[in-house]
């Protein structure tokens, strides 16, 4: 079964405020939609991500986008939500899967959880949506505002999305309503009932919020993720010149006429940085989880062990805020590969570039770096947990 989702990026967001429509407002540091974008880039039963966007906005969403693999070309929205719909599912219609999720942008906090219940209640009735239980008690009023009934809140549930879809079912029902003229659905369930589709529902969740107003930004990063634990870590590394023709700094070989020793490919930089992380987490330092006398560390590719730091932070729930490094070196000169090494290190942390820093200064002849018998390397980092993790 080929499985694909649409996520639905083309409205202005105008009640959120700010200079840019929301979904590409920064949360945590990243715009909203990479957040909605990832849940289903990353999630390993989605093949394909379709986002429908507003052309103007096509460079913000490129780097929404940066490094999601699975998005494929965004398609344009239209002056609906029920059309942009419709424009990604024709988009997609030559992929032909077999399964589509509806999502919105503006509910970036989307759980992996999530989209397996979406896909498996989907899998079992052909139309599916989340839905959550409606604590408040809800009334029925007049355009003046009197109250004309009190409704059953029993029978009632909160609508979220991503709604779940048997691909070509949904595609008839947008292109039947699209012929009929008949555009004001709100959500795709409601088009679906309109065009005789059961439409089943499965558990929702209370934090998939979606954002709407300045407030719910405010409200949302005061809870999502519960990532309140900051933590900050340091690192230091040293290696000394041997024979070589390069040293390999923060992934990237550069020309010189030594080379650094060590048991791995002795990349101070790198080094360095995973001990920042592992000292942010509790963690043993670099030697202990990677010790020089294990053969199989000898030349490697220092990229493994900060990858593996990365991967712990990961594992607690947490996400990396700032990876700062300063290399202390007479030579070689770092600053014409200096871009080249934060691409690469933010690569490797699967982190923006904008959140890395690679400085480079001398010791002005003092000590071993003056005298050019080495190079060393402190690294700061500052980390997001999850409260107790």
């Amino acid at each position: 079964m080929r499985t694909a989702a649409i996520v639905v990026a083309a409205g202005r967001g105008e009640r959120a405020g700010g200079a840019r429509p929301k979904q590409y407002r920064p949360l945590f540091g990243e715009p909203v939609l990479r957040h909605a974008l990832r849940a289903f880039a990353s999630h390993p039963a989605i093949e394909a991500v379709q986002a429908v966007i507003d052309p103007v906005q096509e460079e913000a969403f490129r780097e929404a986008a940066r490094d999601l693999e699975k998005c494929l070309q965004p398609t344009a929205g239209g002056t609906t939500r029920q059309r942009s719909v419709h424009a990604g599912l024709e988009a997609l219609a030559k992929l032909k899967p077999s399964v589509v999720l509806i999502h919105d942008a503006a509910r970036p906090l989307a759980s992996a959880a999530l989209v397996d219940r979406a896909l498996a209640a989907v899998q079992a009735t052909g139309a599916a949506v989340p839905v959550i239980a409606v604590s408040d008690t809800v009334k029925r009023v007049d355009p003046s505002g009197r109250v004309l009934a009190t409704l059953d809140r029993s029978e009632l549930r909160a609508v979220q999305t991503p709604q779940a879809f048997f691909f070509e079912t949904l595609i008839d029902a947008h292109r039947r309503a699209s012929k009929e003229g008949l555009e004001n659905f709100t959500d795709d369930a409601a088009l679906a009932e309109w065009a005789g589709i059961p439409v089943a529902t499965f558990a929702g969740e209370p934090g998939n919020l979606k954002l709407t107003t300045a407030d719910d930004f405010t409200r949302v990063e005061a809870m999502a993720g519960g990532l309140s634990d900051v933590r900050t870590g340091t690192g230091f590394d040293v290696h000394a010149f041997g024979p070589g023709d390069h040293v390999t700094l923060g992934g990237i070989a550069i020309p010189h006429d030594k080379g650094l020793v060590g048991h791995s490919d002795a990349d101070v930089l790198l080094h360095a940085l995973t001990d920042a992380i592992l000292g942010a987490l509790g963690e043993a330092d670099i030697g202990h989880h990677f010790p020089p006398s294990d053969e199989r560390w000898r030349g490697a590719a220092s990229d493994q062990f900060l990858a593996f730091a990365v991967s712990m932070v990961r594992a607690r729930g947490g996400k990396i805020a700032n990876l700062d490094a300063t290399l202390l070196s007479e030579a070689p000169k770092v600053g014409p590969y200096r871009e080249a090494i934060c691409q690469r290190i933010a690569a490797i942390a699967g982190i923006e570039r904008s959140r890395v820093a690679v400085k480079a200064t001398t010791t002005e002849g003092l000590g071993f770096v003056g005298r050019k018998e080495g190079m060393a390397a402190m690294a700061t980092v500052t980390l997001r947990l999850p409260a107790g993790a």
